[in-house]
């Protein structure tokens, strides 16, 4: 499953809301990675999304694969979409 999500937040994907994603991607079984410039990051690893460097206004497209894909893809989702 994917999803492009836009994050809105003016700072990014910045050490609070990247440690947030991880701690949320880590209650789900499923892999959780995202593709940004290029590259696939790992959403459970608090180094791997904090590499990525993402600014305000950048699109991610989030892969959910596993068996509570569907539950992780809407919670991450709804949780991207409300940081600002």
């Amino acid at each position: 499953m994917e999803k492009r999500l836009t994050v809105n937040n003016e700072l990014g994907l910045h050490l609070r809301p990247a440690g947030d994603l991880c701690t949320i991607a880590m209650e789900y079984e499923s892999k959780i990675t995202f593709c940004f410039r290029d590259r696939e990051y790992n959403a459970k690893s608090l180094l791997s999304v904090l590499s990525a460097c993402v600014q305000s206004g950048d699109e991610l497209i989030m892969r959910f694969e596993g068996p509570d894909e569907a539950a992780a893809a809407e919670r991450i989702s709804a949780f991207i979409e409300g940081l600002h």
